[in-house]
């Protein structure tokens, strides 16, 4: 396994250096095939309202990517934060491999039929899904900075994938973000998995 230290407007050390390669082993333990650990390092400037070092993980490999950030005082407390949450996500994905073991893949279809009860997920409430529908979420164009929202909608654009929820729910644990978007295999509607209260997830997916 790779390990790749980059620094912004702070200086990477030899002990620090070191300091993150005695943390290593334990990621390649559960993770064999992992091929890459990418750490970037930045300091906030005094420009920023938040002071203090960032520390973002990257672990890329054969499967899905997972990555996980914090912030600390110096470069040593926010990587030990980070790698925390790296290990706690690996581990996530591990265990709900392991639980799926016995009862196999359920399509989204077969899910929403015995209402989400066998994959562990919630529906969207309905009152959820009218608004998204009826567009009733306030927003205003990036290009319109004097008008008060909210919400400012940014535009990025990702390569579809064709995922099961499970695997969805996978993905959006492993880079740490409240939802996913993916086409849902079966069914091939585009749909999205969200985070709920606790350990609960929610989907969201088109009709036509």
């Amino acid at each position: 396994m790779d390990v790749n230290i980059h620094g912004r407007n702070v200086g990477i050390t030899d002990r620090f250096e070191n300091y993150v390669e005695s943390k290593t082993e334990k990621v390649a333990g559960l993770l064999p095939k992992l091929q890459t650990m990418e750490i970037r390092v930045s300091r906030q400037t005094d420009k920023s309202p938040k002071h203090g070092d960032r520390v973002e993980i990257t672990l890329v490999g054969p499967g899905p990517t997972i990555r996980a950030e914090s912030m600390g005082a110096d470069k040593y407390t926010a990587f030990d934060m980070a790698y925390g949450r790296v290990l706690e996500r690996i581990r996530r994905a591990k265990d709900r491999k392991q639980d799926r073991r016995g009862r196999g893949r359920t399509s989204l279809g077969d899910a929403a039929a015995a209402d989400f009860s066998v994959v562990d997920i919630r529906p969207a409430p309905a009152e959820v899904i009218d608004a998204v529908a009826s567009g009733s979420i306030p927003t205003v164009e990036e290009n319109e900075e004097q008008q008060y929202s909210p919400v400012v909608i940014r535009t990025k654009q990702f390569p579809a994938e064709h995922l099961s929820t499970e695997e969805a729910v996978d993905q959006m644990e492993l880079v740490g973000h409240d939802f996913f978007l993916f086409i849902e295999k079966g069914s091939e509607k585009p749909s999205v998995v969200y985070r709920r209260k606790g350990w609960n997830y929610g989907v969201i997916s088109l009709a036509e």
